[in-house]
């Protein structure tokens, strides 16, 4: 059977129940079960809000962030569903670093649970810059769900790429 690429650092018992899920035409029904709706953060200036109360939350003595903004053109197939990037610019005789926070547009029409991970991962980041334990521990502090949910919305991009999906809504399928 081919390779669910989103997967491929899962067990294969996981794997295999997907694989089946999507056997039986079911993988969209099953998330839309468990997800049933979509998040209400559709511009950049409330995604701002959304970030900016969450960093509020639980970051509170991370940088700043400048900049959040949906982006159309960060590619889900080079695993980029959302971007944390310090720009340095010189202002005067100073060196400014901006920092900015980008998600992928896809997810504005995705769930709420799946929008809070990236949100969440991309945060992370303003501490942890390094995929690694402390990050991980960081992730799960602000969402304690966080695995789930990466696991989730790993199976949700596997749903999105089948070839008789339609991707507007898993609700209607």
């Amino acid at each position: 059977m081919a390779p669910l690429k989103y997967l491929q650092a899962y067990p294969v018992t996981l794997q295999d129940k997907v694989r089946e899920l999507i056997a039986q035409e079911r993988l969209g029904e099953h998330l839309a079960k468990r997800y049933p709706d979509r998040h209400e953060v559709q511009s950049d200036k409330a995604l701002y809000a959304y970030v900016a109360a969450l960093k509020q939350q639980h970051l509170k003595n991370a940088p700043g962030i400048d900049k959040v903004l949906y982006d159309a053109r960060l590619d889900v197939l080079r695993n980029a569903l959302g971007l944390h990037t310090a720009i340095s610019r010189v202002q005067g005789g100073r060196l400014k670093a901006k920092k900015e926070i980008r998600v992928a547009s896809l997810f504005k029409a995705a769930a709420p649970e799946f929008l809070q991970m990236i949100v969440v991962h991309e945060l992370a980041h303003l501490k942890e810059l390094d995929h690694n334990k402390a990050f991980y521990q960081l992730c799960t502090y602000m969402l304690p769900d966080y695995h789930q949910l990466e696991f989730d919305l790993r199976v949700y991009l596997t749903w999105r790429e089948l070839p008789s999906t339609d991707h507007t809504d898993m609700r209607e399928r």
